[in-house]
């Protein structure tokens, strides 16, 4: 999309969640929470019926802590 990658912003299969829509992502045990993010950028890891979606991390080691989760997309638009 153009836009330059942050917290907060996330890539997803734009057919499944067209770009620009406003989520907030949490664990699906409430563990944790991401907070708000916005669709803005296409994941390559994209799997046919699965809703997958990638979510930016300021450090590798961020990105390495929270590694692979379920997690409830809860769609804000």
């Amino acid at each position: 999309t153009g836009t330059t990658v942050h917290w907060g912003t996330v890539a997803v299969d734009p057919k499944v969640i067209p770009y620009g829509t406003r989520m907030y992502i949490t664990s699906s045990d409430g563990s944790w929470v991401y907070g708000y993010a916005i669709a803005a950028d296409t994941g390559i890891g994209l799997m046919e019926g699965v809703i997958d979606i990638d979510l930016y991390y300021d450090t590798y080691t961020e990105s390495c802590l929270n590694g692979r989760r379920s997690v409830n997309i809860y769609i804000l638009d």
